[in-house]
């Protein structure tokens, strides 16, 4: 039916380019002040405290700046030339790669095991549930995280003590002699390994929980199912478990792998100087060492830029293999 000679084409007006005073959006106040309040003020602080720094810090690694006097005097890449010769910056950046490897990994895979006993570790019949008690012991499992990590390390090294330690004391009490005053912190064969038992005690029972609530994200008719299937509470968190929490596997994974790569805190409290032979000196105390004890803030802030770069390769890798694995399984799942 045809419009009356002389009406507006409403069909036209609904359709066609509207004008353009009304395809423009017109900036309210309420429009201007979402925009400074929640992208302005976090974009400006992000540049001052972030990039300005970093920035700043990357300057002063090509200079031979003392940290004390008014000028720099610019040397270029010297700082980075010393480094590539420096013996005790290199094993310092292969403690830190060790903690960057075992640490994640140790503490993750302990976390996502306690997550799948309490949340479908227990009983085999009935409806899918875990370990009775579940709630008490992720109370108990979260409180090392909410201690500080410096009150941390000053307990263990009392705990680790060789002469009136908790740990010696226990190892001895079951007979085990040859550790009355075994030094733990002391010797270079284990000085590493009793630092990482802390740094995976602290954590753990953090993401236990994260994991759990992840794992409790999953619709429970998958893990009926599974049980229905006969498969066992092991094939349960490989095959149903891990995949459906990938994303919080992998944001744990970044996490933890940034902190390993500083880890100062626990290190400085337990073993200040390094550990015998540098066995537990990292990066960051080095950096310390470096600028404040021997007044080259020049060389430590170069110290800072390769820290910086390994993290930003080390994030860069995990999540650019965490995308590659999600397309090559959405493909998968189209085919």
């Amino acid at each position: 039916m045809s419009a009356l000679p002389g009406a507006p084409d409403r069909t036209a007006v609904r359709g066609g380019p509207r004008p353009p005073a009304a395809r423009r959006k017109r900036w309210t106040f309420d429009r201007v002040s979402l925009v400074v309040v929640f992208l302005g003020v976090p974009l400006a602080l992000y540049l001052v405290f972030v990039l300005y720094p970093f920035t700043q810090a990357a300057w002063y690694s090509l200079t031979s700046w003392s940290g004390f006097t008014a000028t720099q005097e610019f040397i270029g890449l010297e700082n980075y030339r010393r480094l590539l010769s420096d013996g005790l910056f290199l094993k310092a950046v292969g403690n830190s790669l060790s903690l960057l490897v075992v640490v994640p990994a140790v503490t993750l895979v302990l976390s996502f095991a306690l997550a799948c006993l309490l949340t479908f570790g227990g009983s085999s019949t009935g409806a899918v549930r875990g370990l009775a008690g579940s709630s008490f012991y992720r109370v108990v499992s979260f409180f090392p995280y909410v201690v500080p990590a410096i009150v941390v390390g000053i307990i263990f090294g009392r705990v680790y003590d060789p002469s009136a330690g908790l740990f010696n004391g226990v190892l001895t009490g079951v007979g085990l002699d040859r550790f009355r005053d075994f030094a733990w912190l002391g010797e270079p064969s284990t000085a590493m390994w009793a630092v990482i038992v802390v740094i995976v005690w602290a954590f753990v029972g953090f993401y236990m929980v994260l994991f759990v609530a992840s794992i409790r994200a999953i619709p429970a008719e998958i893990f009926e199912a599974a049980r229905i299937d006969g498969a066992g509470r092991f094939r349960t968190a490989v095959f149903i478990a891990a995949p459906g929490i990938a994303g919080s596997l992998r944001t744990a994974y970044v996490y933890l792998g940034i902190f390993a790569l500083d880890a100062f805190v626990f290190l400085a409290a337990m073993n200040p100087d390094g550990g015998p032979g540098n066995s537990t000196l990292v990066i960051t105390q080095q950096i310390f060492s470096t600028a404040f004890t021997q007044g080259r803030f020049g060389l430590a802030c170069a110290m800072g830029v390769v820290l910086a770069l390994l993290t930003f390769v080390f994030t860069g890798l995990v999540l650019g293999i965490g995308q590659a694995l999600a397309r090559r399984d959405a493909k998968g799942a189209r085919a």
